[in-house]
């Protein structure tokens, strides 16, 4: 974990709460295209990827089409898979079906934050790779469509936008990010408990829009022991 991406993105994002439906799409899409390969690669790819994904907005790349998938198979500074490029564009029209009925994506997301913090991680083998949690938001992601979203990539998307904290016990980040997850996100429901998004998160996404008009990965971690 001693290259600068890493410690960079240890120290100023993963496990920090997002809110934002856009930095929500960003970190499924990267974390799908990030099966099979190291974090690392990503991290260094990104760049080119907010560039070629046209920042990832959601609306932009919604509105992508077969020229721009080929556009982005010819592109040598992302990871040219195609069927991860077209799932990309695929979900991205999932996630405006979502906005639509539910206010925004975030507020999906975050009712799967689970109700009780898991133990505290105090050694490699206490990182899971799938939780309950990340199982059921893997099964409504994908009842409603969306692609390339396994329990894995489910969890590591979690853990990089803040529904947990998985920063070892002792880590300096771990206090910082426990007092941002204290402060329910501004414009998100409460209540946000796996038992909740397990069975009703159909239910109350309608409500919410109604209402409101609208890896498991070791090299990806730097508080190892």
């Amino acid at each position: 974990m001693s290259a600068p991406e890493f410690l960079a993105y240890h120290d100023q994002e993963w496990g920090r709460p997002v809110v934002t439906d856009d930095a929500f799409f960003e970190r499924l899409c990267l974390e799908a295209f990030q099966s099979g390969l190291s974090w690392l690669t990503i991290l260094r790819k990104r760049p080119a990827f907010r560039a070629a994904f046209a920042g990832f907005r959601v609306a932009e790349v919604a509105a992508f089409g077969p020229g721009d998938v080929e556009r982005l198979m010819n592109d040598a500074a992302i990871v040219r898979n195609r069927r991860k490029i077209e799932a990309a564009a695929h979900n991205a029209k999932r996630c405006l079906e979502v906005i639509d009925e539910c206010g925004s994506l975030a507020a999906l997301l975050w009712r799967f934050r689970p109700s009780e913090p898991a133990a505290p991680i105090r050694s490699r083998a206490d990182w899971p790779a799938v939780t309950p949690a990340s199982t059921a938001l893997a099964a409504e992601l994908r009842r409603r469509g969306f692609r390339f979203v396994g329990p894995t990539t489910a969890y590591a998307t979690m853990q990089a936008a803040g529904l947990v904290n998985d920063h070892a016990e002792g880590c300096w980040v771990r206090n910082e990010i426990e007092a941002q997850q204290a402060r329910r996100p501004t414009g998100l429901p409460d209540g946000n408990r796996q038992g909740r998004a397990a069975g009703l998160g159909v239910t109350a996404c309608a409500t919410t829009a109604r209402g409101h008009g609208t890896r498991r990965l070791t090299n990806k971690r730097r508080d190892r022991r």
